[in-house]
């Protein structure tokens, strides 16, 4: 985004993911003039980008073929035409520039924004696509009301006739404002590039956590893939009736 310091008129181009949910104080490098970005002038700012990239650009100006020099002549004085009478001459109304529905549409959401901040999650289901718009500027829509932190994955090596084994263990948190039903969580193992080797499903601790609750989940797997270096952890899409795999809970 491009920002200008209100003191020099100096111009900055920044990532807009650098100011955060929050804002952000900035400071001009040529008068070291400090201001702050707030999360509301961010999100302005990429509707005002979006629509310059909309607007067509302007034709090229077609080729002119030299001009022939004319010859010198003396100027001849004209007289000039007496000013009419009843008052003074009326400048000419500049026209109106219309709007492209895009420009229009950005002004529209601009003045709609302390509205549609506030209830993220309402745009996110009417409008799935916004969801990536929200979480480019520091603010993410979770419309599960649940979320997944401090994932942490190590292995138990082998010991005589028991197997190595996967252990995969995080914090489930209630992020919503009513009790949330828990889902499957589903892992998988991945390899260094980053393509799926195995994936199973676990039940989570509890069948529901109330409001701000917080419950540690774990997952192990006898003799994962030696190829494995990665695991991913997300919840499952379908529903707990299902099979949950070979994987142990």
């Amino acid at each position: 985004m491009l920002i200008v310091c209100p003191a020099c008129a100096s111009e900055y181009r920044i990532d807009a993911e650098r100011v955060g949910t929050s804002g952000r104080s900035v400071r001009c490098a040529a008068c070291r003039e400090t201001w702050f970005i707030s999360a509301d002038e961010v999100v302005a700012a990429m509707f005002d980008e979006m629509a310059a990239e909309d607007e067509p650009a302007p034709p090229p100006p077609p080729d002119s073929a030299p001009a022939a020099e004319a010859p010198f002549e003396e100027p001849v004085r004209r007289p000039r035409p007496a000013a009419a009478k009843g008052g003074r001459r009326g400048k000419p109304k500049a026209k109106a520039r219309r709007l492209s529905p895009a420009l229009a549409a950005c002004f529209v959401l601009a003045a709609a924004l302390p509205l549609t901040l506030l209830g993220r999650a309402t745009v996110v289901r009417a409008m799935p696509q916004t969801a990536g718009l929200f979480a480019r500027v520091g603010l993410p829509v979770n419309l599960r009301g649940i979320d997944l932190t401090d994932v942490a994955a190590f292995q138990v090596p082998a010991e005589g006739a028991n197997p190595a084994r996967l252990i995969v263990e995080g914090d489930l948190v209630s992020v919503g404002r009513e009790r949330v039903a828990v889902p499957l969580i589903e892992v998988e193992v991945r390899d260094a590039a980053g393509h799926p080797l195995y994936h199973w499903s676990v039940t989570g601790p509890r069948s529901a956590l109330e409001p701000g609750e917080r419950a540690r989940f774990k997952a192990s797997l006898s003799a994962p893939p030696e190829k494995g270096r990665q695991i991913e952890v997300r919840f499952a899409d379908k529903p707990i009736g299902e099979g949950t795999g070979p994987g142990e809970n």
